[in-house]
């Protein structure tokens, strides 16, 4: 195992032995698929009985117990109707082999001789070349067949597995610190969300601290936009489907969309909005354009809904129903590089504000050419813009990665990448020319030589999503969000009965001074509410008793556990001030 590639060999050789160990245990069991992934294997079953993570230590067991045996993988091709024949009592092994053309080689591997599977292979030359893997079966999940909620639900066995036990053994202990910071955990303890099962997968309530968070980042975003030019505008959630079949969403895009009603029967079909652009499309044709009246840059803080099947809904990152700071901006072709240059700039300064920057990775999305149906527009055009693009990002010295099939239908894109702590990676702003839609609209302007042109769109986000982006906060800080973000800044508590009063007088001053201040009279021993707001990651609180009232003066401790006795109200507020205009970390 000296290598990736060698790795993943190994991985995708454990999990045909595990689906014998679950075979010889589980005899009535049939086998979909099992790749390896990057950091493990899975495989994808259908039981006759339900399975728990009791049966985990006993697939192991067996796992352990073929490899000692070491029996060869042994390459056997068959013909399409030899591999119909082999596998006919098994419904999703005969789909995959009756969607494979007539003239292609079909392989299958054996393991020993009471096993085979369905498979491209390569493998290890004998199971015994496993034997230093560290591998280790890790949970049991539910999975549709083929990720389509229409299908049967799987269960699908993961496991874990490192070329070495070393390896291994590092990764479950970085899954256990990243456990301490999972943001469906501690978003739910720090009370950011929850969720409700029969409000539906994907659909988050956020809380008082959580709504707050998002309003304090909408705003920042928002002025920011403002101060760049952007126009605000405000769109309706829900559109008949002629708008959509317009911009093309409707051919490339319906699997997606909330659709009310059936076009079969009902003389209007309307739609959930999945994003705000052919809608801002109607300001820019609201009257004729001209070339002096480009670039518009249009902003709206968007709430979109998009029908993500109910297995891939994770707490923040991925839901149904999210809020994001969606723009449109309407170009000349020689404004297109400095405002794509300005979109980054913006996106840039936001995610260093934030602290993410460092963490995020720049991909070069682009169409893939051998499934064009997935797109509208010709070869050439595609090839055309995304060079255009291509030296956009060049020239403005992007460290990018490009990446074949991850284009919208209309236009390549730049995806600004970030992973949670679990290493699973998700789009978290995007910015997109599109050289098509404007012609779709009619959305022309009249150019200084008086011709009629269509204008490029870029579509962007300053910040994405901004549930997926206060998961993100949430892990980055372990729930100890700066300062200037926290939706409760300071927590003001009184000491003893006869120190209320002075507590009041200051939480008063500090929420006239614009600062996020609460207030704890309880009667309660100092310690216990300490450990309350510490609990709740709170940055500062302020103590006051009988000596900080008599001498007009505060202590207060900071989160960092840093405290400090005899501080004037006015010198802390000047420091609090500070450290919130400088967005502090």
């Amino acid at each position: 195992m000296e290598n990736e590639e060698m790795e993943m060999i190994g991985r995708h050789s454990l999990a045909h032995v595990m689906a014998k160990a679950i075979m010889k245990l589980y005899p009535k069991t049939k086998l979909t698929i099992g790749p390896a992934i990057e950091d493990g294997f899975y495989y994808d079953l259908d039981t006759a009985e339900s399975f728990t993570e009791d049966v985990l230590p006993k697939i192991e067991k067996e796992m352990k117990n073929i490899i000692s045996h070491n029996e060869k993988f042994v390459r056997r091709e068959v013909s399409k109707a030899e591999a119909l024949e082999m596998f006919k009592d098994n419904e999703y092994k005969t789909e995959l082999i009756n969607e494979l053309p007539e003239n292609e080689v079909i392989s299958v591997y054996y393991l020993g001789d009471d096993f085979v599977d369905l498979c491209r292979g390569p493998h290890v030359e004998s199971a015994g070349k496993l034997q230093n893997f560290g591998y280790k079966l890790a949970k049991i999940n539910g999975a549709y067949w083929r990720g389509n909620e229409k299908n049967k639900m799987l269960q699908r066995v993961y496991a874990y597995a490192f070329k070495d036990k070393k390896q291994l053994a590092d990764y479950l202990n970085m899954l256990e610190e990243a456990k301490k910071r999972d943001h469906n955990k501690l978003g739910r303890e720090l009370e950011f969300f929850t969720t409700v099962d029969y409000i539906g997968q994907g659909l988050p309530i956020m809380l008082p601290r959580g709504a707050k968070t998002i309003q304090i980042l909408q705003r920042f975003v928002e002025d920011e936009e403002e101060k760049m030019g952007y126009l605000l505008t405000k769109t309706p959630y829900i559109s008949k489907n002629d708008l959509f079949k317009i911009s093309g969403h409707w051919d490339h895009y319906k699997d997606s969309m909330f659709v009310l009603g059936d076009e079969n029967k009902d003389k209007e079909v309307f739609c959930l909005r999945p994003m705000t652009c052919p809608f801002q499309y109607q300001v820019y044709l609201n009257r004729p354009r001209s070339y002096k009246d480009l670039p518009m840059r249009l902003g709206e803080t968007s709430t979109l809904f998009r029908n993500e099947a109910s297995g891939e809904c994770h707490g923040l990152i991925r839901v149904r129903q999210f809020t994001i700071s969606e723009g449109h901006l309407m170009v000349r072709p020689d404004q297109l590089e400095d405002e794509f240059k300005m979109c980054l700039d913006l996106a840039t300064k936001i995610l260093k504000i934030l602290g993410l920057y460092d963490d995020v990775t720049f991909r070069f999305s682009k169409w893939d050419e051998n499934n064009k149906e997935k797109y509208i527009g010709t070869k050439e055009q595609w090839e055309n813009v995304q060079g255009v693009m291509r030296k956009i990002l060049t020239d403005l010295k992007v460290d990018f990665y490009e990446a074949d099939g991850e284009a919208a239908f209309y236009g390549p894109k730049l995806d600004i990448q970030i992973k949670n702590v679990f290493g699973k990676e998700d789009t978290i702003i995007t910015i997109q020319i599109d050289f098509q839609i404007a012609e779709r609209f009619g959305m022309v302007y009249t150019d200084s030589d008086g011709q009629k042109k269509f204008p490029y769109i870029i579509h962007r986000t300053s910040l994405g999503c901004y549930e997926r982006t206060l998961a993100y906060l949430i892990e980055k800080y372990a729930g100890a969000l700066p300062l200037w973000m926290s939706a409760e800044q300071i927590r003001v508590m009184s000491i003893t009965d006869d120190s209320m009063d002075y507590a009041e007088e200051i939480n008063k001053k500090l929420l006239s001074c614009g600062i996020r201040s609460k207030l704890d009279l309880r009667n309660e021993k100092i310690g216990y509410k300490i450990r309350e707001a510490s609990n709740y990651k709170v940055p500062y609180m302020i103590l006051v008793g009988k000596d900080e009232k008599e001498n007009q003066t505060i202590s207060y401790r900071a989160r960092k556990n840093v405290q400090e006795n005899g501080v004037k109200l006015d010198d802390f507020i000047a420091k609090i001030k500070q450290e919130i205009k400088t967005f502090a970390r």
